[in-house]
């Protein structure tokens, strides 16, 4: 199992750019830009960045709400996905910490995300954030080409970023997040005589949330829209290599409806969508034009692989559109205290084939909060979550200030 992760490691470094399903891959008809393997079936067509740790929800109540989190009620954990609703939040200090175990179901007891993130309102209006994303892969027994060993090693990726949140009038706001990415996969090791270093990248995320009050005949209700492009930033490498990688660029759109019916029941409707601003990869024979064996499209610059993103999948705009993920989350509070969540994920059979139920809880207590999330696949194809319970710890400082008036 070890040798299969540090095989896995290894593409991961290498990201190949040709696998064998594309490469079985005919266009049919001849100019269309449609490709089908032998069988007929769609030719997979999966976008393929760097750093993937940096699009795994971090936190367990947007992971019980089927990833949804771009335009939800602000917490910590907005420094994922939306750092601009910190601008929106009531209390002055918070803090959340959560822990995901990954590849359980097969057995991997070191493999995991953890997460900690915080805010500071500094005045009416203004908040600043910060958070560490930390991404153990275990330890790896490595071997050469023999299966001689080669010692072991303990591979990690980590970002750390700080976020700026303004309102720009009662109802708007943005934020700008810069932020540091490292990933050493497996540094002192080589392929062949290249030998692989740590990764190391710059990025930032903007951001802006739009919320406003909803009259409605009996209660009252608040609607919230938002957008974020998020990791824009420089290209990454394993090697010495010219050759770099894109880090997953994205962008997303969201909007949230909360209904308060009275002072002990609350219900949010919530839904997701998000695109990776990533020249999808090219198939067939005229993938690099230049000659210089690295195909085209990961020789474009960050931004304009940003900008041929929308217009770049072979097969046209019917392509374009199933690069779309989609999220879709409900939220039911009790008092304020007590929470159910559900939500579900889907994404095209070309593109990943990612699809899910997701259920959760959440508990609030005084100056505590907890949050409990858990994945269930609607396909054969499995998940690093499966059968994964994971959890997200929420600390309020402003609680204290309430028990001392």
């Amino acid at each position: 199992m070890k040798k299969l992760i540090f095989t896995l490691l290894v593409l991961i470094v290498a990201l190949v750019t040709s696998n064998e399903l594309s490469a079985q891959c005919v266009e049919n008809p001849i100019g269309s830009g449609n490709y089908e393997l032998p069988n007929g079936d769609p030719c997979p067509n999966t976008i393929v960045t760097a750093v993937p740790f940096l699009r795994i929800v971090p936190d367990a109540r947007s992971g019980a709400m089927g990833d949804v989190g771009l335009a939800i009620s602000a917490d910590p954990n907005a420094m994922h996905f939306n750092a601009s609703k910190l601008a929106f939040v009531e209390n002055d200090v918070a803090v959340s910490a959560t822990y995901t175990p990954w590849l359980r179901a097969l057995g991997l007891q070191d493999v995991y995300l953890a997460y900690l993130t915080g805010y500071k309102k500094i005045s009416d209006g203004q908040t600043i954030g910060a958070s560490l994303r930390y991404f153990s892969l275990g330890t790896i027994s490595f071997t050469d080409d023999n299966g001689q060993p080669l010692g072991t090693g303990r591979p990690n990726e980590f970002e750390f970023a700080v976020a700026y949140a303004r309102k720009l009038s009662d109802k708007l706001s943005v934020a700008v997040t810069p932020k540091f990415i490292f990933s050493n996969l497996a540094a002192g090791q080589s392929i062949g005589d290249v030998e692989i270093t740590p990764g190391v990248a710059g990025a930032a995320d903007f951001s802006l949330t739009y919320t406003t009050p909803v009259k409605l005949q009996s209660g009252t209700s608040n609607l919230t829209v938002a957008g974020a492009i998020t990791n824009l930033g420089s290209k990454i490498s394993y090697t010495k290599s010219v050759n770099r990688d894109y880090i997953p660029a994205n962008l997303g759109i969201g909007a949230a409806w909360e209904f308060e019916f009275d002072e002990f029941n609350s219900f949010t409707v919530a839904a997701d969508i998000n695109k990776l601003l990533v020249p999808t990869p090219c198939l067939g024979d005229n993938c690099d034009e230049d000659g210089n064996g690295i195909p085209d499209y990961k020789e474009q610059s960050t931004f304009a692989g940003l900008l041929s993103s929308f217009s770049d999948a072979p097969g046209g705009g019917s392509e374009e559109f199933k690069e779309l993920m989609y999220s879709i989350g409900v939220e039911y509070w009790y008092d304020e205290q007590f929470a159910v969540r559900a939500g579900y994920y889907s994404e095209n059979v070309t593109k990943g084939n990612r699809k899910y139920f997701t259920l959760g809880l959440g508990l609030k207590y005084n100056v505590f909060g907890l949050n409990f999330s858990y994945l269930v696949p609607t396909t054969n194809q499995r998940n690093p979550l499966d059968n994964t319970l994971r959890f997200s710890l929420l600390f309020d400082f402003a609680a204290f200030d309430s028990d001392d008036e």
